[in-house]
């Protein structure tokens, strides 16, 4: 009997400390359904409140997303040509840190297969045409190639989200890692942010449940610090970290040659850029931005800017980022001492009615957060853009069929030698 009214005293205080939280920010509205939720609904609500950073509404009133971007210039690109030349150097250097475990893998895999029409995470999604082949395991075959050349393992931090993580956990437990060490491989969550209406109150997306989106590709480093995962990183002294998306089942990851080339360029990030296939193609680009390294929107440029030529006659915006990037640990936490800018994104955001009833919006309602990863790049005083060649490096898969589709990279794999 103690224990249970001790239970029960616990769980009240509980609740009248989440309640006192959420007064101060005037969003005590969330709590409005609790006494018809069942005791675990009950908890779960709680503890999504209590792991939620309401911080970020106070972005509500500023106005620095809002404001133009600075002078923008072109960033010339290390081209193939150059690589090519140092190539057994550069691979040599990245090796070497690879055996002295300095590098490590931060592989982004928090969205779902909605596009495909899947309900799962998208890395467990079947390419395959006569055998499974998932695009989880595309990207761990791609590793174990640079590991199997270093002779050494390299730390994978798997970043899910608060929808797909238990499954995408589970599916490598079931299929033994495909064959990489388990205990290599470590999963951790992207924080998420609350999503508001225009007035700043957080929607609630069912009685018991807050709206809640993924703090954008740029947050994932501060995802990692508060999951404890920066600790491996710590103990183990790696410098590098090689972040690419979960969609591209081609990319070359912990690559040794694009780890040797920023090694010795001294730099601070390197990206890996393809050759656009026009200077229409809406890919977002390297560039300067008030003589810093950033990246520009395809959209953001301007018709002169896209068709701009350097001294040598190509584009000067030619390269496109492909989201596989090398952070130098020690520039990460120093950016991260300090706030990144957060972006206010107007969104379609399913919510929960004054009446109780679960809405659709057919047109934007409200607010999501996003850091992104360009704000990242553009804290950093030196980025080498480094090319690599788009039939071998780049084949995402974003839709079911057509361009950077499952179709689209079935043909790229298949013309790379890997068996369908």
């Amino acid at each position: 009997m103690m224990t249970t009214n001790k239970w029960k005293e616990g769980k009240r205080m509980n609740y009248e400390k989440t309640l006192k939280k959420l007064e101060e920010i005037g969003q005590q509205h969330l709590l409005k359904y609790y006494d018809e939720l069942s005791a675990k609904e009950q908890e779960a609500l709680l503890a999504q409140i209590d792991e939620t950073d309401f911080s970020v509404i106070r972005f509500m009133d500023s106005e620095a997303q809002e404001e133009g971007r600075g002078k923008i210039e072109p960033l010339a690109a290390m081209q193939l040509s150059e690589i090519a030349a140092k190539e057994q150097h550069f691979t040599q250097v990245g090796l070497e840190a690879i055996r002295r475990g300095k590098v490590g893998a931060v592989l982004l895999a928090g969205g779902m297969g909605t596009r495909l029409g899947s309900d799962s995470p998208k890395g467990v999604y079947n390419i395959g045409v006569t055998k499974d082949l998932y695009i989880f395991e595309c990207l761990i075959r791609n590793l174990m190639r640079v590991t199997d050349m270093a002779g050494n393992f390299v730390y994978l931090f798997v970043m899910t989200s608060d929808k797909n993580h238990e499954e995408t956990v589970r599916f490598f437990e079931t299929h033994s890692y495909f064959g990489y060490p388990g205990e290599y491989v470590k999963f951790f969550k992207q924080e998420m942010a609350p999503a508001v209406d225009y007035g700043g109150k957080v929607f609630l997306e069912e009685k018991g449940k807050m709206a809640t989106s993924p703090n954008g590709n740029g947050g994932w480093f501060v995802s990692m610090a508060r999951s404890g995962i920066l600790d491996i990183v710590h103990e183990t002294g790696m410098e590098w970290l090689n972040v690419f998306a979960v969609d591209n089942v081609l990319q070359n990851i912990a690559d040794p040659t694009f780890v040797g080339a920023c090694i010795e360029d001294e730099c601070m990030v390197g990206a890996k850029v393809v050759r656009k296939a026009d200077p229409d193609e809406k890919v977002g680009v390297i560039c300067l931005e008030d003589g810093k390294p950033s990246i520009v929107e395809y959209y953001e440029l301007t018709d002169e800017m896209r068709h701009q030529k350097n001294e040598q006659g190509d584009y000067a915006y030619n390269f496109g980022v492909i989201l596989n990037y090398l952070f130098r640990v020690s520039e990460l936490e120093r950016i991260i001492s300090h706030e990144l800018p957060l972006h206010r994104v107007e969104k379609k955001i399913p919510y929960m009615d004054e009446a109780g009833n679960e809405v659709k919006p057919q047109e934007p309602n409200g607010y999501k957060f996003e850091q992104l990863v360009l704000d990242m790049i553009h804290e950093m005083d030196k980025c080498l853009p480094y090319e690599v060649v788009r039939e071998k490096e780049f084949a995402p898969i974003k839709n079911k069929e057509g361009i950077d589709s499952v179709e689209s990279a079935r043909a790229l794999l298949k013309k790379n030698g890997v068996t369908l």
